[in-house]
């Protein structure tokens, strides 16, 4: 059997190590005292909770289908339904069901929310009437759908959603890579809002089932990582650090870590690299040093997650929505909020009498919120919070996460990046990488950049 050694524990490279069970021998080494990344479910007062990623994407089912493989099939669990809710203009609004990352494929579905300004939503309308040619290079989100739909409902409809996936902002990141359905009807030379009708239009003449988005799992999405870790067979190494890579005689592969109990030397037939930009680029930099220019060109936001558990009665309900957004337009300190207790049918019932909430602070440019203390950052997000949907009382418990440098940024350029970086990677024999660099941020999207790393591997 071949040997492989995974530098990196978090989802990318568990789904790795799972892809390659039983074909190869395989160890994980991971620098923190645990495996997740940023899939960990921690306490507050005494119930489950994720401090990182609280759901999968189903939409996209790799996750899905491998928390089904791990044994998790039946934890997983549905979201109650919601729409998705702005807190915009001092209300909660909800976004009309059919849009696309904020986009209404009828700008008429927006007329009463209060979502636009009436000089806002006529200048939405005017999409389809403007000369459109296809757009044949890679541009930031703004700079072409600004011209589209107007600033204004980029500003308060697509910046709040794409902040809350990327920690990025319109006028940085990537049309191609971060909006690809909609640089794909850019291509075309085709009107936006016509394009988007006619799809929704199809969907309509076809009626199914309403497709699930996001699933979660009982007990929280923290026991993914666990369960994979588990069920690959591979040598799991916390506490352990890879310091530096280099060639082994028979054109293997030697990694020198440092652990807990001291220097550790490994040799293997292969590695694969499922770590954050800057620290593959310190590895690879004696091995490739074009591998090492596309990854210290990465850029990364940081973001911060503020859980907290109010006790409730039953004259005193939790609010009826799963969460909101907030277009930083309006010049709040959060950019999200999630009512856990409502969203998942299972974190109520671990405490019925306790309201379960969760804030979201940060994005590319905001990174000095994240420099706070959690005292001060606790209280702009309560009064926020109160803001939104009205008092909620003195918290039991309350807890800050920070993820600094938590999710690179997919600016303009970064599908040629990713390329060339899988261009200089295929030039080192026996080498892979994987993570939210490659296939996208989320979730599935790093299990499937994990298991296709292992799967060209394991393919040589």
């Amino acid at each position: 059997m071949r040997s492989v050694i995974v530098i990196g524990g978090g989802i990318s490279g568990l789904a790795a190590a799972w892809e390659m069970r039983g074909r190869a021998q395989v160890t994980v080494l991971e620098a923190g005292a645990r495996v997740g990344g940023k899939l960990r479910t921690g306490s507050l007062a005494g119930i489950p909770v994720d401090e990182g990623a609280e759901s999968l994407m189903a939409l996209r089912p790799e996750a899905v289908r491998l928390a089904e493989e791990v044994g998790l099939g039946d934890a997983l669990r549905d979201p109650a339904p919601a729409p998705v809710t702005l807190w915009t203009g001092d209300a909660l609004r909800p976004l009309p069901a059919g849009h696309v990352l904020g986009i209404p494929p009828d700008p008429s579905a927006l007329a009463g929310t209060g979502l636009l300004s009436p000089e806002g939503l006529a200048r939405l309308a005017q999409e389809e009437a403007l000369t459109a040619r296809p757009v044949d290079t890679d541009l930031t989100v703004a700079d072409h759908l600004v011209p589209r739909i107007g600033q204004e409902a980029v500003d308060r409809l697509v910046e709040p959603l794409l902040g809350g996936i990327y920690a990025g902002r319109t006028d940085q990141l990537s049309l191609r890579s971060a909006m690809p359905g909609i640089a794909a009807i850019a291509a075309t030379g085709d009107s936006l809002l016509a394009t988007l009708r006619r799809r929704a239009q199809a969907r309509a003449a076809h009626p199914g089932p309403r497709p699930v988005v996001v699933r979660g799992i009982a007990g929280g999405t923290g026991r993914l990582p666990l369960a994979v870790a588990a069920a690959s067979g591979a040598r799991v190494l916390t506490r352990s650090t890879a310091l530096a890579v280099e060639r082994a005689p028979g054109n293997r592969w030697r990694v020198h870590a440092v652990t807990g109990q001291g220097p550790l030397t490994l040799d293997a037939d292969a590695i694969v690299l499922a770590l954050p930009a800057p620290a593959a680029a310190s590895l690879l930099r004696p091995h490739s040093p074009a591998a090492h220019a596309e990854l210290t060109a990465v850029r990364y936001a940081g973001s911060g997650v503020l859980t907290m558990a109010f006790p409730r009665t039953a004259d005193d309900p939790p609010p009826e929505l799963n969460g909101f957004l907030v277009p930083p337009v309006d010049g709040r300190t959060i950019k999200a909020a999630t009512f856990l207790s409502h969203k998942w049918a299972w974190q109520h019932d671990e405490a019925p009498s306790t309201l379960v909430l969760r804030a979201s602070v940060g994005r590319a440019g905001e990174e000095h919120l994240l420099e706070l203390d959690d005292r001060r950052l606790t209280a702009l997000a309560r009064a926020e919070l109160g803001e939104a949907v009205g008092p909620l009382g003195e918290p039991l418990a309350t807890r800050v996460t920070r993820w600094r440098h938590g999710l690179p940024q997919y600016e303009v350029g970064h599908a040629d990046r990713v390329a060339a970086l899988r261009d200089a990677i295929g030039k080192l024999p026996g080498t892979e990488m994987c993570g939210a660099l490659f296939e996208g941020v989320g979730v599935a999207a790093c299990v499937a950049s994990g298991r296709a790393a292992a799967t060209r591997l394991l393919e040589l």
